[in-house]
């Protein structure tokens, strides 16, 4: 028998061919492995997915071709990645190349990233007093190199001898006193930084039950259900997972924890790393801030088995972890956690599949459970464990309304601006001269949201998008935030030349200029995605509040979960109606979480909280049940709603979407697409008409939409699966198949 690997060839065509293992490759070449191979008598790259063999007289061997070489010499994936990955393929109807990408980050997947070799000094042998004493004499930077590594008594690295060092090494060599080599150097994204030890909590009556029931499943994950920990903001859900994975690690076991946002990898790091501090350097970090070759060092100590406990965002789901023993989903409702890219998977619900085929447990977190995570409790296909009240007896912040409108006609009289409200000010005012903390909220960037024109009505849009341009100040220019075009603001109307042309709405560059004139002499920071672009700008500016330094943060959802401030008794939510009246069906429910998460940032210490939600529509159902705290009470109405229209969790959706810069060319494909559809389809499917998508044109290109929904998601994807295999598309259009979309834009 001669050993063959299935090797998935890099590029876009995603196809998949044999290729004999040569004799000296038959034990590094396993499912996992990078590997060179020719293609098409052209070198190329690409993924073992399978390995096989065939009879030595088999026609088919006259044609396979052996693998070049391997690209690293451990597999970077494991077999039950490469399953998951198929999983992916078929469920999210993607080619298994766009999984791949995935996968493996492309700072592991290309060549451009290795290991960091750097120069070392070596003391081999101590020069006698009679030696040293010449070396001071005729070479003085010798002799300083050389004391330092007498006294170090470990290999220095050259660059931190000082500068011109080199040449003295070289002296030094020559000499036969020390000897020079070069080794790997991990780059440590968290090198600068230092994490006291700390200690594990005692538990409440709650959270130990909730400990229980995870390590109960622990030793029979086989049969254990997904588990979904409902708990209060502040209610102990880190501490839980801190000592359920102190248990699997214990166990022998790895662990994996997902954060939705990259704004909580630092704090969450922090957490880990002070906890595990025996064992922090085998703590691994994986998300979109890293350099490639801080992700290059990191993957690769996972691959190696020196990393037990890997953090990160969406992406740090596929990390190649031995043994896994736990997974946990922070946050899990978050919208953040599905890709919007091919393949546009959910990190929550590929992480319940992971868990599957890993044979490990899952725990999904949250203070305000999705729809769908809570129909699978109450269909028995996960189990509730839950923490009702807060740690160390600390209430729920109080929740007040202010209504917009009546602040609008009060503040219309002077002239006003009703951005901050009078009680909010005031109250802003009063926790500021008590030296405590406050955060204001508004899930808006830029300084103001649209560039108008009075006389004609004419709206300042992108080029590229069907959106509004948005003002930013500081740069003095309209960006789109869908595209990111960018163009000079103008002073008159583009279409009648009237000078009167204004600004309209706000986002937060505009609150902090409205706040630093109300109060000048607070301490003000403003977390968004134009200020913490900067690598290490969002650990200094959390590290900042939370020692004190600062007095408010203004900002948009970075700050609205998982963060734990202890000083902070005052949030002020600027507008809750943003993304409240929108055409989705899932609008109430991301108003109704985002809110409630806000508000949780309060009181989470020893002095009571306070949240001032300022709305136009105080009496929708999203602001009331978030007043409450009732998240009970909004999932029993909002599935109520969902079941009578067969919406999901009731049913799956997918969104077949067209595009292509010639709007009737995507028109006419996907009406061709909605025939084909139709023609047989089966009686499980509910099938929409063919429209313009909600966002007509994104990045130049006009967009069409179809919905299809079923109870039976495999069933519907498989069907539209074969239909698209036999569609030819022209060169000029994109088809995107989105399997259980967040939105439906």
């Amino acid at each position: 028998m001669i050993p063959t690997a299935r090797v998935l060839v890099d590029g876009s065509s995603g196809l998949e061919f044999d290729y004999l293992i040569p004799e000296d490759l038959h034990v590094s070449v396993v499912v996992g492995s990078r590997v060179r191979v020719p293609l098409r008598n052209r070198p190329s790259t690409g993924t073992v997915v399978g390995l096989s063999s065939f009879d030595n007289g088999s026609d088919n061997i006259s044609y396979l071709k052996p693998i070049a070489g391997l690209i690293s010499d451990k597999p970077i994936l494991t077999s039950a990645l490469i399953e998951l990955g198929r999983w992916i393929s078929n469920y999210y109807v993607a080619s298994m190349e766009s999984v791949m990408r995935s996968l493996i980050p492309e700072s592991v997947r290309g060549e451009r990233h290795d290991f960091r070799r750097l120069l070392f000094a070596k003391l081999i042998k101590i020069p006698n007093g009679e030696e040293l004493e010449e070396i001071k004499k005729r070479a003085k930077r010798q002799a300083s190199i050389l004391s330092k590594l007498i006294e170090v008594g470990v290999p220095v690295q050259i660059s931190r001898l000082g500068t011109g060092a080199r040449a003295a090494v070289d002296g030094l060599v020559n000499k036969g006193f020390i000897e020079v080599s070069y080794e790997i150097v991990g780059r440590d994204p968290h090198a600068d930084e230092e994490f006291m030890p700390s200690q594990p909590l005692k538990l409440t009556k709650a959270q130990q039950v909730c400990l229980s029931s995870i390590l109960k499943a622990t030793e029979d994950p086989a049969e254990a259900k997904p588990l979904l920990l409902h708990g209060v903001t502040g209610s102990g859900k880190t501490e839980v997972y801190l000592q359920a994975i102190a248990t699997t690690i214990a166990n022998g076991k790895t662990a994996l924890i997902l954060v939705p946002e990259i704004s909580l990898t630092p704090q969450t790091v922090a957490r880990f790393k002070r906890r595990f501090a025996e064992i922090q350097q085998k703590v691994a970090v994986l998300h979109s801030h890293l350099s490639g070759g801080e992700r290059f060092d990191e993957w690769h100590k996972i691959v190696e088995g020196n990393a037990r406990i890997v953090i990160g965002a969406r992406s740090a789901l596929f990390a190649p972890l031995q043994n896994l023993g736990l997974i946990v989903v922070d946050e899990e409702h978050e919208g953040s956690y599905k890709q919007d890219t091919a393949p546009r998977y959910h990190a929550r619900d590929v992480a319940v599949v992971r868990a599957k085929i890993e044979g490990c447990v899952v725990v999904l977190g949250s203070a305000t459970p999705s729809l769908e995570s809570i129909h699978n409790t109450r269909v028995g296909k996960y189990q509730l464990i839950e923490l009702k009240e807060r740690v160390d007896n600390c209430s729920l912040p109080l929740i007040r309304i202010v209504d917009l409108k009546k602040e609008a006609r009060n503040l219309s009289k002077s002239g006003g601006p009703a951005i901050i409200s009078e009680r909010l000010r005031s109250a802003v005012d009063q926790r500021l001269s008590k030296g405590e903390q406050v955060i204001l909220f508004l899930n808006r960037r830029g300084f103001a949201t649209s560039l108008s024109c009075p006389s004609c009505g004419h709206v300042c849009g992108c080029s590229h998008c069907s959106v509004s341009l948005t003002f930013h100040r500081k740069q003095e220019k309209l960006v789109c935030h869908m595209c990111g075009y960018q163009r000079v603001a103008p002073r008159k109307c583009p279409e009648c030349n009237d000078p009167s042309i204004r600004f309209a709405g706000y986002g937060t560059e505009k609150v902090e200029e409205i706040l630093r004139k109300i109060f000048p002499v607070a301490r003000l920071a403003r977390v968004d995605t134009d200020t913490m672009s900067r690598k290490g700008a969002l650990r200094k500016t959390l590290n900042d509040f939370k020692a004190a330094k600062l007095d408010m943060l203004v900002g948009t959802q970075m700050i609205a979960k998982g963060l734990h401030f202890p000083n902070v008794t005052l949030v002020g939510i600027l507008n809750a109606d943003i993304g409240l009246h929108i055409p989705d069906f899932r609008a109430g429910e991301r108003t109704f979480q985002l809110l409630t998460q806000v508000a949780g940032r309060a009181g989470r210490g020893e002095m009571e909280g306070e949240v001032i939600i300022q709305t136009f529509t105080p009496q929708s159902p999203s602001v009331q049940f978030a007043r409450h705290h009732d998240c009970l009470g909004f999932s029993e109405q909002e599935l109520e709603f969902r079941k009578s229209f067969s919406y999901p969790p009731y049913s799956h959706c997918l969104i077949v979407t067209v595009r292509s810069k010639h709007a009737r060319m995507a028109e006419f494909t996907l009406q061709t697409l909605h025939k084909k559809l139709a023609k047989q389809l089966p009686k499980t499917i509910m099938m929409g008409e063919p429209i313009e998508s909600p966002l007509a044109k994104a990045a130049g290109q006009f967009r069409f939409q179809v919905m299809l929904r079923s109870a039976n998601p495999r069933s519907m994807t498989n069907y539209v699966r074969s239909i698209m295999d036999e569609l030819t598309v022209p060169d000029e259009v994109v088809i995107a198949v989105d399997v259980d979309p967040l939105f439906l834009s």
